[in-house]
């Protein structure tokens, strides 16, 4: 405004035309420069209650979603597939759900599950679901089978690895050669560093033989060799931490977890029935730290363990040579002093507790006397023949 300017008036002069200005406004009732700060200050004043409105608005918004689940409408749109882990509670599974953006909030999946009495039906796996589903869409679309993507193999227990992975690959198409390549470095698979310490002297070979768990698995789209043994020895590791198996062998058998691994595949591989493996477990710790005359183990399927891993076929204990049985070449030799270098199968639940609790006995020998697989259990030589009478008697043995 060019009037407030000082262009050289003296005092009196800006007085005198201030005194014609005051009465300007006043004849005609206006305000001049009032109307611009007038303007200013509503314009300050709209400012100011957008902002209060806008965090009030943002206030209200968080404390609404304390009291109104966030949610989509609706069976969603699209198709999307979603893997649900082994062990996975329900927030995990609405973690899951909300990353792929199937559900709006975790919120919204947990409490349309605990509100359906079937929702604990709901198993680990590779669901294909939809883009925005609601949370109840979402649980009644994972309790519906049909929704689960289903690869299923079924890993018996007692096999080795390198028959797992003729197994593995028949079922999703990856190489052999894949599954060996990864199974290389046990560590890289989870194997924790620890599992592979002995505390009878002899050198450790770290070796997956062992860690493959034989149990039921999914098999998630687009696996790799890697992925797939990983997932198998997570499962073992879950298995052996939930049985306490590390502490409890160091403390009852005073062996490493790694030789009690090995005790567990011989009984495994030995027991004909279910019910010795705890026997034969306790007959392998009398023969590789007892008294035992070689303080060896003398079983056969350790000679059969070699041959399979040399590319040759196993054999029955008739059908050995000499040769095979007492080879100086062969690591797993039977009359190799003390325990052999690892495992030699992926022995089960039932034969990892005999192996962690077998019974007590002095048995060194022991023999297959009935078509069922029971053996009987012998402390010396003479128990030990009359024991294979019977077995005579029964037609098992020659």
């Amino acid at each position: 405004m060019i009037d407030d300017l000082d262009l050289g008036f003296d005092e009196a002069e800006r007085g005198e035309k201030g005194r014609h200005r005051r009465s300007f406004r006043k004849r005609n009732g206006g305000s001049g420069g009032g109307r611009g700060k007038t303007f200013l200050a509503l314009l300050m004043a709209l400012v100011l209650l957008g902002a209060i409105g806008g965090g009030a608005f943002y206030g209200f918004d968080r404390i609404q979603s304390y009291f109104v689940t966030p949610d989509y409408d609706g069976a969603g749109s699209g198709e999307i597939t979603v893997e649900i882990k082994n062990g996975a509670l329900l927030a995990d599974m609405a973690e899951a759900l909300v990353a792929a953006d199937v559900v709006k909030s975790q919120k919204a999946f947990i409490e349309a599950a605990e509100a359906n009495s079937r929702s604990k039906n709901i198993q680990p796996g590779t669901y294909t679901l939809r883009k925005q589903m609601s949370g109840q869409n979402a649980v009644t679309a994972m309790l519906d089978l049909k929704n689960k993507i289903v690869n299923g193999l079924t890993i018996p227990e007692g096999r080795t690895s390198m028959n797992i992975y003729k197994l593995l690959s028949e079922k999703t198409k990856i190489p052999v050669k894949d599954f060996q390549a990864a199974a290389k470095d046990p560590e890289a698979l989870g194997v924790p560093d620890w599992w592979f310490k002995r505390d009878d002297g002899k050198k450790v070979v770290k070796s997956i033989e062992g860690f493959l768990y034989p149990d039921t698995y999914e098999i998630p789209p687009k696996s790799t060799a890697q992925s797939i043994l990983k997932l198998m020895v997570n499962r073992f590791l879950s298995v052996t931490g939930e049985m306490k198996f590390a502490d409890t062998v160091q403390e009852k058998r005073k062996v490493s977890p790694y030789e009690a691994l090995i005790v567990a595949s011989l009984a495994q591989a030995e027991a004909g029935n279910a019910d010795d493996l705890g026997k034969v477990a306790r007959v392998a710790y009398n023969r590789a730290y007892g008294e035992f005359f070689c303080n060896c183990l003398e079983m056969d399927v350790t000679v059969n363990y070699y041959l399979e891993s040399i590319g040759k076929p196993t054999k029955s204990s008739k059908q050995m040579t000499q040769s095979e049985l007492d080879d100086p070449k062969n690591p797993y030799n039977r009359k190799l002093r003390g325990m052999i270098p690892t495992p030699i199968n992926s022995p089960g639940k039932a034969a990892l507790e005999g192996a962690m609790d077998p019974p007590p006995g002095k048995w060194v020998f022991f023999v297959a006397v009935d078509k069922q697989g029971h053996s009987e259990f012998a402390e010396t030589p003479e128990q030990h023949e009359r024991n294979k009478d019977k077995a005579r008697a029964a037609g098992i043995i020659d």
